[in-house]
């Protein structure tokens, strides 16, 4: 065997269905765990993040407010997996496949609450004053058995820093500079000099100065994307209820057939299932602990107030933009439409830009392919603190930050002007084996998080009790 197919073996054993089950396995545990707080509060939660009290530091320790520190961590997680993951997912899972990315979503919610809770909770300062939290350390403080948490930490660490070069920032810089390429003619080379510049230039502040970019540039394109794919659902809304009884229809059927605007795509329930999980979690990233590091460099004053906040993440990006993204595709009716040129069917980011196109044309297009480079440039960012922090973990001092940041840089370029075949599965096998350590200790941990959580409930409704008052009595 080839390496790529020795590589293409084990990634299909990394992200196979006992990765997957696992995956939502922990999240129904945690659910169940925490008496269904995550999903009872998550309403609350919202408001409580879109406040202006979340912009502020004033509220116990940490390096950025908490809802940079959200806005930071979905850069990372708002990617490409919402364009060309959903429209993969549907092609090859039936439009069914979207229900399996929300029932995903829904335990996912949970999981990513609880990674994150756990991070702010045995998180550290470094030397520099600055906070230093995640898995790793999770697993390093909580384990009593303190050979197999260095252990166990150590991995997440070291898978952390090979996927933030791989699915963190070379496969992203790759999907800007293709499309960039086929959308305006405009040089990979050129694509990768002006992402790798201005990767430096907004790395060099650190945390603080990346936090200040995420915090304008993750709701910005989230609201720009989210208002285009609202145009072109409503502009074909009379397509939209045959396209939602396709999408239950075939999430619970054994086999189904999609017509009408389903055009030939012909998949199983089981199918639909595979498809449906892998997207969710590719795109939200909820069990992966990936989140939890840049959750802990939050100002709070308890860890499930910050849990709370960052399991948030999990419902804009999947509940929402995913669900835009799919609902775009299954009304639009090209679903199931072949390439002339290959006879093989669309999918991908081309589906995601022939949806857009229907009602919207060559604009349509260019709007598909801007989200592309603002999601996969964020994701780069994002992942960049991700494998620093990491990093800074396995080497111990943070002085290697700042040669990380310019290598992580370099990297971008790289990534934007070569075929990435190999990177792309060794990272992506990287990025699923980060996924077992974190599991072990969100297992493990469950009861001790499940008592400060019930604990924290009684603030949690004082505080709601209180705002509803005052909302009262301003009326």
């Amino acid at each position: 065997m080839s390496p790529t197919e020795i590589l293409t073996a084990i990634d299909d054993i990394v992200w196979g269905p006992y990765m997957l089950a696992l995956l939502i396995g922990t999240g129904i545990y945690l659910t169940f765990r925490l008496q269904f707080l995550p999903w009872r509060n998550l309403f609350y939660s919202l408001k409580v993040l879109f406040s202006k009290e979340s912009r502020q530091t004033k509220r116990g320790t940490g390096d950025i407010s908490p809802f940079s520190a959200l806005m930071t961590a979905l850069a990372a997680t708002i990617g490409t997996g919402n364009i060309v993951g959903v429209a993969t997912a549907m092609v090859s899972g039936g439009p069914g496949a979207l229900v399996w990315m929300w029932i995903s979503a829904a335990f996912g919610i949970s999981t990513k609450f609880a990674e994150c809770a756990l991070a702010i909770k045995y998180r550290t300062t470094n030397e520099l004053g600055e906070m230093a939290g995640g898995p790793m350390y999770t697993i390093k403080h909580s384990f009593k058995n303190k050979t197999a948490g260095n252990i166990l930490g150590f991995l997440f660490a070291l898978f952390s820093v090979i996927a933030s070069f791989g699915i963190g920032n070379m496969t992203q810089a790759n999907s800007i500079a293709s499309s960039v390429h086929t959308t305006f003619g405009i040089p990979t080379w050129v694509t990768g000099a002006v992402i790798t510049i201005l990767t430096i230039l907004i790395l060099i502040g650190g945390i603080k100065s990346l936090s200040k970019v995420s915090s304008v540039l993750v709701p910005g394109m989230a609201i720009f994307y989210i208002i285009c794919a609202i145009a072109v659902i409503v502009l074909n809304i009379r397509n939209l209820p045959s396209g939602l009884a396709q999408i239950f229809s075939m999430a619970f059927a054994p086999k189904a057939v999609a017509g009408g605007v389903g055009g030939t795509i012909v998949a199983s329930m089981m199918s639909g299932m595979r498809y449906g999980f892998a997207r969710g979690v590719f795109s939200n990233e909820a069990g992966l602990g990936s989140a939890a590091i840049t959750a802990a460099s939050a100002t709070t004053d308890h860890h499930v107030r910050q849990g709370y906040i960052n399991m948030c993440g999990t419902f804009i990006d999947t509940i929402i933009v995913c669900t835009l993204t799919g609902l775009a595709i299954a009304s639009s009716g090209v679903l199931g439409i072949t390439d002339p040129a290959t006879g093989k069917l669309v999918e991908g980011a081309d589906l995601t830009i022939a949806a857009f196109k229907t009602v919207l044309g060559p604009f349509g297009g260019w709007l598909v392919t801007i989200g592309i480079m603002l999601f996969a440039f964020s994701t780069i960012l994002g992942w960049e603190y991700h494998g620093e922090k990491a990093l800074e973990y396995i080497l111990k001092k943070p002085i290697y930050n700042y040669i990380y940041r310019v290598v992580f840089a370099l990297f971008a370029f790289f990534g934007a002007t070569t075929t990435l075949d190999i990177a792309w599965t060794f990272s992506d096998i990287a990025n699923g084996l980060m996924a077992i350590p974190n599991l072990i200790s969100l297992i493990a941990l469950g009861g001790v998080l499940a008592k400060d959580t019930i604990e924290f409930q009684k603030i949690y409704d004082k505080e709601k009790k209180a705002v509803k008052a005052k909302n009262t009595a301003a009326k």
